[in-house]
C-alpha cells in the first residue's frame, strides 16, 4: 500500500486519539473536583508515604522532557542533519511531558493557589524553588524554539541565527531539571533506597532511553503521513541512542545492587530487601517487571531483525518505554518509604480516584502532544505547497 492510499487511515488513527483523550480528561477533571473536596484523604497517601503516584509520574515525566537533549545534542552540536525533521516532534514531545508533569504537582499540593507560594515566598535552599525554575525556563525555552520552528517552515524561511545560541542552552539546563529533581530525592536523609551518589546519572539515563523510545514510537506512528517521515538514518541513530542509553541504567542499577549487597549495610540491604523480595509489598511487582522488560528489550534491540522491522522495533520501544515507567513511574518513589526511618511499613496503593486523575493528566498531555503534531504537519504541508 502506497503512503499516499494509507494516509487516511492513519490520520484516522490519530483523529481517534483526541475524543479517547478528552474522555480522560474529563473523568480526571470530575475526579480532582472530588479531591478539591475532600481533600487528598481520596488517595492512598499516608503520613509515613506522603510521595505515591502523583509524583512518580511527575519524575517520570520529567525525565521525558529532558530527553528532547538526545535530539538537540546531535543535530547542533554534530551536525548531523538526519535529525532536522525529528528536532520539532522531539521539543514537542519535551513540552507535552514538561505540562503534564506541571499538572502532576498542581494535583498532588491537594490546593492549587498553594504553587503560587514558591513564587511568592521564595527560598534559595530548598530544591522545590529551583526545580520550578529550572522546570518553567526549560519550558520557555522550548516553546520559542518549537514556535519559531513551526513559523519558518511555514513561510518557508531559515533557522534563525539567534535560534542556535538557544539551543545550546537547552542543553544543559536539559540536564539540570533532572538533575534537581533527583537531588529532591538524593537530599533527604533516613532514605536508603534514595541515598546514592549516582541516582542523578541514573536518572538520566533512565531518561534518554525512555523519552527517545516514546519519540520512537509517534514516528513510527507517523511515517506514512506526508512531511512526517524523519527518514531511515534518524530512525537509525535514534536507535542507537535507546539501546546505550538503556545499557548504562541496567548498570548503574547493578552498581547500586552490587553496593548495597556487598557492603551489607543494614539500611540499605533493608530496603532494597523490601523493594524486590517483600512477599507482601506490591512494590516488587513494579521493580521485577522494570527488570525483565528492561532485559528483554535491551536484548532485543541488539537483533538486527528487530532494527529494522517497524513492528518490532515498535514493540522494543514500548518495553523500554514500559520498563521504566514500571520503575520510575511508581516503584522507585514508593520503594523509598519501606520502611521507614523507625522501621515501620505502611502500605500504599492508588485508589480509584486518584488513578482517575492520573489517566486525566495523561489526557491533557495527549491533547497537548496531539496539537504539536497537527501544527507540524500543516507547517510542513504549506513548505511543501
Amino acid at each position: 500500500m502506497s503512503s499516499t492510499s494509507s494516509e487516511p487511515a492513519r490520520s484516522s488513527g490519530l483523529t481517534r486519539v483526541i475524543p479517547v483523550a478528552l474522555l480522560l480528561v474529563a473523568a480526571g477533571l470530575a475526579a480532582w473536583w472530588i479531591q478539591l473536596s475532600r481533600g487528598l484523604g481520596i488517595t492512598g497517601l499516608s503520613r509515613d508515604v506522603s510521595w505515591g503516584l502523583y509524583v512518580s509520574q511527575f519524575t517520570f515525566f520529567v525525565g521525558v522532557a529532558a530527553s528532547a537533549v538526545m535530539v538537540v545534542v546531535p543535530y547542533y552540536l554534530h551536525d548531523f542533519k538526519a535529525f532536522g525533521r525529528l528536532l520539532v516532534l522531539g521539543e514537542t514531545l519535551a513540552i507535552a511531558a514538561l505540562v503534564v508533569a506541571g499538572l502532576f504537582i498542581v494535583v498532588d499540593l491537594g490546593q492549587p493557589s498553594r504553587v503560587l507560594n514558591v513564587l511568592l515566598y521564595p527560598s534559595p535552599q530548598s530544591l522545590m524553588f529551583w526545580d520550578m525554575l529550572s522546570l518553567g525556563g526549560y519550558l520557555a525555552i522550548n516553546l520559542v524554539l518549537v514556535l519559531t520552528a513551526f513559523w519558518t517552515e511555514k513561510q518557508g524561511l531559515a533557522s534563525r541565527r539567534w535560534v542556535r545560541p538557544l539551543a545550546y542552552l537547552s542543553i544543559p539546563w536539559a540536564v539540570s531539571i533532572h538533575t534537581v529533581t533527583a537531588f529532591l530525592y538524593a537530599g533527604l536523609p533516613g532514605r536508603p533506597f534514595w541515598e546514592t551518589a549516582v541516582l542523578a546519572p541514573r536518572f538520566l539515563a533512565s531518561a534518554f532511553c525512555s523519552g527517545p523510545s516514546l519519540l520512537l514510537l509517534i514516528v513510527l506512528l507517523l511515517k506514512d503521513k506526508p512531511g512526517m517521515d524523519v527518514g531511515p538514518d534518524a530512525v537509525r541513530v535514534l536507535t542507537h541512542i535507546i539501546r546505550y542509553a538503556l545499557a548504562i541504567n541496567l548498570f548503574l542499577v547493578g552498581v547500586e545492587v552490587f553496593t548495597a549487597l556487598y557492603s551489607q549495610l543494614p539500611g540499605e540491604v533493608e530496603a532494597w530487601r523490601m523493594a524486590y523480595l517483600d512477599p507482601q509489598g506490591g512494590v516488587r511487582w513494579w521493580m521485577w517487571g522494570s527488570a525483565a522488560l528492561s532485559v528483554i528489550a535491551f536484548g532485543a534491540l541488539f537483533v538486527p531483525a528487530v532494527r529494522v522491522e517497524r513492528r518490532y522495533l515498535a514493540l522494543a520501544a514500548t518495553l523500554v518505554f514500559a520498563g521504566v515507567w514500571m520503575e520510575k513511574g511508581l516503584g522507585f518513589i514508593v520503594g523509598g518509604f519501606e520502611p521507614s526511618p523507625l522501621g515501620y511499613v505502611t502500605r500504599y496503593s492508588p485508589t480509584f480516584l486518584e488513578a482517575t486523575i492520573t489517566l486525566g493528566v495523561w489526557g491533557t498531555g495527549a491533547l497537548v502532544l496531539l496539537a504539536g503534531i497537527w501544527l507540524a504537519s500543516t507547517a510542513r504541508a504549506a513548505e511543501a505547497a
